[in-house]
């Protein structure tokens, strides 16, 4: 991969299609995006594998919510050994305890359970109590590839500033932008050395339709006009 990384949400073979014909590196693969993304079935991942090379980040989430306790856990790791069989490059997934610090002893058994595949971690982080300490925490987890942030629960455009301070601190690297995104932020987001970006909504007409491929070209345009 060269330049920017493009990372589409899919829902079905048609959006993993759709999103390797318009460029993107990267899937991110969810199910019921009316509760922001929960895990997808086996079968999804499978047959996305079977028609499309890009490598799927596959959401491990089992409600809208940002916790995970004992029964929760247990039922994401017998996801996760399905999943990787079906042909999961990595995962997505994330926990905040009832204080809103990040939930390390739930995250860490995810990442045990996914070892040695990647993951990235979600936008729980915006969502923290203390989004400082949020990440400082996140950082030092191992196998992370990418955070997934807006900077904000509201969305990238009240997180620049958010961003920007993580980049400057030196987690330019890991930041996955994502939430909300448009157009129009994306020079800022180069300038401030985040070359990461993810898209969901901005790809299609509404989440009842498909990734539209001349979008997605847009956008994979867009990102690496550095």
């Amino acid at each position: 991969m060269t330049g920017s990384l493009l990372e589409v949400i899919a829902l079905n073979v048609r959006d993993a299609v759709a999103a390797e014909q318009g460029g993107a590196d990267r899937l991110e693969v969810v199910a019921d995006m009316g509760a922001d993304g929960l895990t997808p079935a086996p079968e999804t991942v499978a047959a996305i594998a079977a028609e499309c090379p890009l490598p799927q980040m596959v959401m491990l989430r089992c409600d809208a919510t940002f916790t995970a306790g004992p029964e929760v856990l247990d039922r994401l790791r017998l996801d996760v050994k399905a999943l990787a069989q079906a042909g999961a490059a990595g995962f997505v997934f994330g926990f905040l305890d009832e204080a809103g610090a990040v939930d390390l002893a739930a995250t860490e058994a995810l990442i045990h359970a996914a070892s040695p595949l990647p993951w990235t971690f979600h936008r729980a982080v915006d969502h923290a109590a203390d989004v400082q300490a949020s990440w400082r925490a996140v950082r030092l987890l191992p196998n992370l590839a990418t955070v997934l942030t807006a900077g904000s629960p509201a969305g990238v455009r009240s997180g620049l500033p958010v961003l920007k301070s993580r980049a400057d601190a030196g987690d330019g690297s890991i930041i996955l932008a994502g939430g909300g995104l448009k157009p129009a932020y994306v020079p800022s987001l180069l300038d401030y050395g985040i070359r990461a970006f993810h898209v969901g909504s901005a790809v299609r007409e509404n989440w009842s339709m498909p990734v539209d491929q001349r979008r997605v070209r847009q956008w994979r345009t867009l990102v690496d006009r550095d």
